[in-house]
Protein backbone atom coordinates (compact mmCIF):
# COMPACT_ATOMS: atom_id res chain seq x y z
CA UNK A 1 0.00 0.00 0.00
CA UNK A 2 1.22 3.65 -0.79
CA UNK A 3 2.12 5.94 1.39
CA UNK A 4 -0.94 8.72 0.37
CA UNK A 5 -2.97 5.65 0.58
CA UNK A 6 -2.21 4.34 4.05
CA UNK A 7 -2.66 8.52 4.99
CA UNK A 8 -6.37 8.09 3.49
CA UNK A 9 -7.43 5.56 5.35
CA UNK A 10 -6.15 6.64 8.61
CA UNK A 11 -8.44 10.46 7.99
CA UNK A 12 -11.10 7.73 7.46
CA UNK A 13 -10.72 6.27 10.60
CA UNK A 14 -10.50 9.68 12.62
CA UNK A 15 -13.21 10.82 10.64
CA UNK A 16 -15.08 8.04 11.62
CA UNK A 17 -14.39 8.19 15.75
CA UNK A 18 -15.64 12.21 15.43
CA UNK A 19 -18.73 12.82 16.86
CA UNK A 20 -20.94 15.46 14.50
CA UNK A 21 -21.19 17.74 17.77
CA UNK A 22 -19.57 18.12 20.95
CA UNK A 23 -20.99 19.32 24.22
CA UNK A 24 -18.91 20.87 26.73
CA UNK A 25 -19.60 22.15 29.86
CA UNK A 26 -18.48 25.59 29.64
CA UNK A 27 -19.48 25.96 33.71
CA UNK A 28 -16.03 24.78 34.58
CA UNK A 29 -13.84 26.96 32.16
CA UNK A 30 -11.18 28.83 33.57
CA UNK A 31 -9.74 32.09 32.41
CA UNK A 32 -6.49 32.16 30.15
CA UNK A 33 -3.94 32.46 32.34
CA UNK A 34 -1.74 33.24 30.11
CA UNK A 35 -3.50 36.41 28.62
CA UNK A 36 -3.23 37.93 32.00
CA UNK A 37 -0.49 40.16 31.50
CA UNK A 38 -1.71 41.41 28.18
CA UNK A 39 -3.14 44.75 28.24
CA UNK A 40 -7.04 45.27 26.16
CA UNK A 41 -5.82 46.38 22.60
CA UNK A 42 -2.43 44.79 22.53
CA UNK A 43 -1.41 42.89 19.33
CA UNK A 44 0.18 39.22 20.19
CA UNK A 45 2.47 38.24 17.05
CA UNK A 46 4.29 35.16 16.96
CA UNK A 47 8.19 35.76 15.43
CA UNK A 48 9.18 33.08 12.90
CA UNK A 49 12.26 31.27 14.58
CA UNK A 50 14.85 33.44 12.29
CA UNK A 51 13.27 36.15 13.59
CA UNK A 52 13.40 34.47 17.34
CA UNK A 53 17.07 33.96 16.72
CA UNK A 54 17.77 37.69 16.04
CA UNK A 55 15.19 39.34 18.54
CA UNK A 56 15.51 37.61 21.68
CA UNK A 57 12.98 39.62 23.84
CA UNK A 58 10.22 41.46 23.53
CA UNK A 59 11.47 44.79 24.65
CA UNK A 60 14.15 44.33 21.51
CA UNK A 61 11.22 44.05 19.32
CA UNK A 62 9.20 46.72 20.98
CA UNK A 63 12.56 49.00 20.24
CA UNK A 64 12.93 48.05 17.05
CA UNK A 65 8.84 48.76 15.83
CA UNK A 66 9.45 52.04 18.27
CA UNK A 67 11.80 53.38 15.86
CA UNK A 68 10.42 52.67 12.58
CA UNK A 69 6.55 53.58 13.96
CA UNK A 70 8.80 56.80 14.35
CA UNK A 71 11.01 57.13 10.74
CA UNK A 72 7.52 56.76 9.35
CA UNK A 73 5.41 59.92 8.00
CA UNK A 74 2.33 60.04 10.12
CA UNK A 75 -0.74 61.43 8.25
CA UNK A 76 -2.02 64.74 8.87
Amino acid sequence: MRKAEMGENKLTEQNEDMLPEYHFDYSKARPNRFAEGIAEGSLVVVLEPELAQVFKTPEHVKAILEAIAQAMPHPH
